[in-house]
């Protein structure tokens, strides 16, 4: 699937597949929900730029996001990010908004609210542990009081990380049936609060959590060949995204836009630049 710098066929597929880019519109009722062919921004730390503009992999004129995905809080980690998201939504953009469901961050202000009881291994990430997904009566208060602040900040859907615990090693003997449900009470929370909500990675439960997402974030599919199990989410014209930290443009574009993900490449501090989006 990667491409080769050669192909003068494969780049004349590519630029007929990118020529035109929908614009994001807001469903007549019910949350909005993304259609693929946007264009994605992934940033999760430093200073916002509203007028971001880069030339795409494929070249050309320099292109802006249709979509920002954004954390719940600006850069000060206590005010909603409000004023970023009515910069995205003042030129015509949408926001999502970043929630971290499976891990406990020690620099958030509702940190103190979880018990140590709940507090498993580290994820590998500085400040990060994981949780017992299980202890949902626990859990799922203080991610319900996170999404109303998503939806306080006028963000338009919310995308949970950290949503695999199952499959890594947390200190707690997780089963994918009990991911399966946390999961899906992430999906309806966010549904209850009038937002649309998309599935971080779990590729090992993509088939049965598909009904209950409305997309989709992959990170590092290509660098580890796992983008063709999204194949069902494709096929159903869910909004799948591709963020890449590793890969080149010129070793995933192609594969990704004749699937039809809305990819990109980004740099793992998730900073508004390096943004290097495929079309």
């Amino acid at each position: 699937m990667s491409r080769t710098g050669g192909s003068v066929v494969a780049g004349i597929i590519l630029l007929a597949l990118v020529a035109v880019v929908p614009t994001p519109v807001a469903g007549a009722s019910g949350p909005w929900v993304p259609a693929p062919g946007l264009r994605w921004q992934y940033q999760l730390q430093g200073t916002f730029k509203p007028n971001l503009c880069v030339v795409p992999s494929k070249g050309g004129a320099c292109v802006r996001p249709n979509v920002y995905d954004l954390d719940l809080y600006a850069t000060n980690g206590v005010t909603l990010n409000s004023a970023a998201v009515a910069a995205v939504h003042g030129a015509g953009g949408h926001a999502v908004c970043y929630v971290d469901a499976g891990t406990w961050e020690n620099w958030r202000p509702d940190a103190h609210r979880y018990p140590v009881s709940v507090l498993g291994k580290g994820n590998g990430w500085p400040g990060e542990r994981w949780v017992d997904i299980r202890n949902t009566s626990v859990l799922l208060p203080i991610l319900s009081a996170r999404v109303a602040k998503c939806a306080a900040a006028h963000f338009d859907a919310v995308e949970f990380d950290n949503v695999d615990g199952f499959a890594n090693n947390t200190g707690f003997p997780l089963t994918g049936a009990e991911q399966l449900t946390f999961d899906e009470d992430l999906a309806s929370m966010a549904h209850a609060d009038g937002l649309s909500v998309g599935l971080k990675n779990d590729l090992a439960q993509l088939g049965p959590l598909q009904s209950a997402f409305d997309f989709a974030i992959n990170e590092q599919c290509a660098q580890y060949n796992e983008c063709a199990d999204y194949a069902a989410w494709e096929a159903a014209h869910k909004a799948v995204v591709e963020v890449e930290y590793r890969e080149k443009p010129a070793k995933f574009c192609l594969s990704a836009v004749l699937a039809g993900r809305d990819a990109m490449q980004k740099g793992l501090s998730l900073r508004a630049k390096p943004w290097k989006p495929c079309r």
